[in-house]
């Protein structure tokens, strides 16, 4: 594999993983950033923006690119953008805790204070932070929304201000994966009378300079990569028993009554990831569009400041200390009422843990169903950033961004050997 980019002195190992990753587990087409110090010291690429060599998309539509991705395959280069699934979930949880840093929102608040409908159905007493750590007992829809419904802007929020919880909110948590979108996205209406999507691109995107976007613009289209399924390598002949959990997220995702199947299941039947309208919807639990380089110097940002960065508050830096605090003291913990393994999270992030191993116990960040992954780690000073459109099954800790975290890992060490 011809991996392109650059590493910093002492982060060979990254690009050996990273290229190890093409023939060990199938990668297609990646990415892969870090900075350290609010400096960019790995930037690779390789592979192939359109793996499956830009067929129809199941609705019938060819994405964008057409004539000249249908029956090739385009290499992925610097630019290359791409769908990153739940690794949104990481950037859209920081509006809201930039809202509360600006005196606009208030964590322990009520979300009916700001948004009245919600209340319905045995809801009046969840919180904000309910929200942001999945504890708001609101994971599944009685009846699911289509794909034309869930990027409406209209359908969903009336839905999720509708749905009666399945547990008593702030008692339990379980991994909201899809009606997040909706949750957080008419909170921040509620409060901002802006989308989400614009608040990004206005607040953070535009003045720290990401190619970033929920919502993506169409003349953004012909950079993103192409969604391809990836089988993982079969295992060894040799391979023996491994002990895992009574029931694994596969297990409970073959049930059609469980709660895992119906959080995933809240948009059904499953949208097509790579159609135009689905990429221009505003879907913070899942839809976001971006380069690993914008997700790394995103949570570069967050832990701060970047010298290259435009001019924004703080001198490039997003979270002051006592909201980068909040962001990562743990919320949530224990049995996931939806994942099944247990779970950590902070206030919209994942914590590191057997279930998402990150860089170390201080990193917080996202993962991203399929592969993708992005965190930062404040004190080993970093922003990492992983993205793939080889889409294997499973929630967290994917072979392939996991060598590339262990890889970061082995030349941190070294450098501060």
């Amino acid at each position: 594999m011809d991996v392109q980019g650059t590493v910093a002195d002492g982060f060979g190992p990254v690009r050996d993983a990273f290229a190890a990753n093409f023939t060990r587990h199938g990668e297609r087409g990646a990415a892969v950033v870090l900075y350290r110090e609010g400096e960019k010291v790995v930037d690779l690429w390789g592979g192939t923006k359109t793996p499956d060599g830009g067929e129809e998309s199941d609705s019938g539509e060819v994405p964008d690119g057409g004539e000249e991705s249908k029956g090739g395959r385009e290499p992925w280069t610097q630019d290359t953008a791409q769908v990153v699934r739940s690794v949104t979930k990481g950037v859209a949880a920081a509006v809201p805790l930039l809202l509360h840093q600006r005196g606009q929102l208030d964590l322990d608040g009520r979300v009916s204070t700001y948004w009245p409908e919600f209340k319905a159905a045995g809801k009046e007493r969840v919180l904000v932070r309910h929200l942001l750590a999945h504890r708001t007992g609101v994971p599944v829809l009685d009846t699911p929304l289509t794909p034309d419904q869930a990027i409406d802007g209209i359908s969903g929020p009336l839905a999720v201000a509708a749905q009666r919880p399945v547990w008593e909110p702030g008692t339990a948590h379980g991994y909201h994966a899809q009606t997040y979108s909706w949750l957080l996205g008419e909170l921040v209406r509620r409060v901002t009378g802006r989308t989400i999507g614009r608040w990004i691109a206005e607040e953070i995107a535009r003045p720290l300079g990401l190619d970033l976007w929920l919502g993506l613009p169409e003349e953004q289209r012909g950079r993103v990569g192409r969604i391809a399924a990836v089988e993982p390598p079969a295992a060894p002949a040799s391979a023996g028993p491994r002990l895992r959990p009574k029931r694994s997220v596969a297990e409970a995702y073959r049930d059609p009554e469980s709660l895992t199947r119906r959080a995933f299941a809240a948009i059904t039947p499953v949208p097509d990831e790579n159609d135009p309208a689905y990429l221009a919807a505003e879907l913070p639990a899942s839809g976001g569009v971006a380069t690993a380089e914008a997700l790394a110097r995103f949570y570069a940002a967050l832990i701060g400041p970047l010298p290259s960065a435009r001019t924004v508050r703080s001198g490039g830096r997003l979270f002051a200390p006592a909201t980068l605090t909040m962001a990562r003291t743990e919320e949530s913990a224990g049995p996931d009422q939806v994942l099944v393994v247990g779970t950590r999270f902070g206030l919209g992030y994942m914590l590191h843990g057997p279930a998402c191993p990150l860089l170390g116990p201080g990193s917080f960040g996202h993962p991203g169903r399929g592969g993708s992954l992005a965190f930062a780690d404040p004190e080993a000073r970093i922003g990492f950033a992983y993205v793939t459109n080889g889409m294997r099954r499973g929630v967290t800790a994917d072979p392939r961004a996991q060598a590339l975290v262990r890889a970061v890992r082995t030349s941190l060490a070294t450098l501060e050997a």
